[in-house]
């Protein structure tokens, strides 16, 4: 059974841009080694965090980072 997406006019949204005022951004992702002693598994695993960034600086939009990574990673945050 799939979510239902909730219907958003888009006429009501407005456009993210990055520091230099692009309105293109880039997905990537983080890496996290999660131990195996956390997993239950009998080596560490690698857990992808995606985020979107900017092309130009590298830097990741910090809404769409988990909030309990953003203190880690605030050098190098744009703020929405």
């Amino acid at each position: 059974m799939q979510a239902q997406q909730p219907n958003i006019d888009l006429k009501n949204t407005s456009a993210i841009e990055t520091e230099g005022g692009g309105r293109i951004w880039q997905q990537g992702a983080l890496l996290r080694k999660v131990s195996k002693f956390v997993t239950g598994t009998d080596s560490d695993a690698v857990m992808p965090i995606p985020v979107f960034y900017d092309p130009e600086t590298g830097k990741i939009l910090e809404d769409s980072l988990p909030k309990e990574l953003r203190e880690e990673y605030k050098d190098v945050l744009i703020k929405s």
